[in-house]
């Protein structure tokens, strides 16, 4: 049943599993059994599954766009990677095997601190369809954002977004030293699955370069992360 304040199909919606946020698979219920063991309420379990999505999923902004399960929760649990969108779809699926309403919104962002490996395969420092999870805590939408894990923030020196289950958690625009990270451009809309035609269609037009690629290796987003670290230490 819907909670309270939601609209009744657009709370089944967020509840039921999907293609993609396919909260019927047994490992993303052991999963989120594992990570809310110790929560007694909505805003507590959430909290907790954010955590582990965050930390627990690695960032990978280079699986390929054209694979469904780029963006299927339990495909990406199963890698333990993954990059905004599959890592959102994670946290959605993971809510709502605890009976949290969730659905996961889209925006398009600048990111000024992207590697320049990953700038120069798409061509442009604007990532569109960002994913973002939105939980259904306290009678209204919460925005959360697993996407970078806190080992990848201290690499380039951005602060760990963390999430309390009442406040909107986006991205901070200023990194720790002071430079602009991260600008949202558009809003594209909320879905209670990832639109994945739209969105294959649409990575396809705004970074062939990088779809051209197909299956092949396309980077270690971890690696040049730590180089580009190490490249502006203070010598």
């Amino acid at each position: 049943m819907a909670e309270a304040g939601i609209d009744a199909a657009a709370g089944e919606d967020c509840l039921k599993p999907s293609r993609f946020i396919d909260s019927d698979h047994p490992a993303i219920a052991a999963f989120a059994a594992r990570a809310a063991a110790d929560a007694s309420d909505p805003v507590t379990t959430a909290v907790r599954l954010y955590y582990a999505v965050r930390d627990g999923i690695l960032y990978d902004p280079y699986v390929p766009s054209d694979d469904c399960d780029t963006y299927r929760a339990s495909a990406v649990l199963a890698k333990g990677r993954g990059y905004c969108v599959g890592k959102a779809s994670l946290l959605a699926a993971a809510a709502r095997t605890r009976g949290i309403p969730a659905r996961i919104a889209f925006a398009d962002v600048r990111n000024h601190l992207a590697t320049p490996r990953l700038l120069e395969l798409i061509g442009t420092d604007v990532f569109i369809y960002h994913g973002i999870t939105e939980l259904w805590l306290n009678a209204r939408w919460v925005k959360a954002t697993p996407t970078f894990n806190l080992t990848l923030c201290e690499k380039f020196r951005i602060r760990p977004l963390d999430f309390n289950g009442r406040e909107d958690a986006v991205f901070h625009p200023f990194d720790r030293d002071g430079r602009q990270h991260m600008e949202y451009l558009r809003q594209r809309g909320s879905y209670a699955d990832v639109p994945v035609d739209i969105i294959m269609r649409a990575m396809l037009a705004a970074y062939p370069r990088l779809a051209a690629l197909g299956r092949a290796p396309r980077g270690d987003f971890a690696a040049e992360a730590e180089a580009q670290a190490q490249d502006s230490m203070p010598r």
